[in-house]
């Protein structure tokens, strides 16, 4: 699994959005202290969390299986531009099957649990998915062969407020332990400067 930050808005444009409603602009420090300090008072302490709606992240995220992708898009709030099975199934035609052992080389493909019965079972079914796409079904009937471990990535654009929600849902023990790992992925890599915006919602798993 792999998570990049592509593009984030800038602290100063939510303090811009705040100070609007009281037209304190000759307050401002441009992104420094005090402007960090309002965002966490008005956004957080005060729950006008529509503010910290004006920040945005987009990131990179790869590796990752359909059943987390699943789990994704129950975050309505958030938008998806996800791999397409339709166009990129091909990477499996020109390759031989999988041994059932074969976790290294499989992993190119799908995302191992560790239960080693698990694992094997999914290889078989990675193997069947590649023995019907080499019969020359088409891409859109093979697709529902796929296992849920199959690798997928995608860019993924949410706002400050919803990110919060995500952090403190997924972080959680209680989630699914993939998501679990992608929701530190995403806090590590958030800008040092935006991350006292989270540090509350990020749960940490003794």
């Amino acid at each position: 699994m792999k998570v990049t930050l592509l593009h984030y808005t800038p602290l100063e444009v939510a303090a811009h959005a705040i100070r609007t409603c009281w037209q304190s602009f000759d307050k401002s420090d441009h992104g420094g202290e005090k402007d960090k300090e309002l965002i966490d008072r008005v956004g957080n302490k005060y729950k006008h969390a529509s503010t910290l709606e004006h920040l945005v992240y987009t990131f990179y995220i790869q590796g990752i299986s359909r059943a987390l992708l699943q789990e994704l898009a129950r975050h309505r709030m958030a938008s998806l531009s996800v791999k397409s099975t339709r166009y990129t199934l091909k990477e499996l035609k020109n390759i031989e099957p999988f041994n059932e052992d074969d976790f290294e080389g499989a992993s190119r493909f799908i995302v191992l649990t560790g239960n080693e019965k698990v694992d094997k079972m999914s290889i078989k079914a990675l193997n069947n998915l590649q023995e019907v796409l080499k019969e020359g079904i088409s891409n859109d009937i093979a697709k529902y062969c796929l296992p849920e471990c199959y690798k997928t990535e995608l860019t993924w654009t949410i706002n400050a407020r919803s990110l919060q929600n995500f952090l403190y849902l997924r972080s959680s023990k209680s989630a699914l332990w993939e998501i679990r790992k992608l929701s530190y992925k995403i806090f590590d890599s958030l800008p040092n400067d935006h991350k006292y915006l989270f540090e509350d919602y990020i749960q940490t798993i003794d």
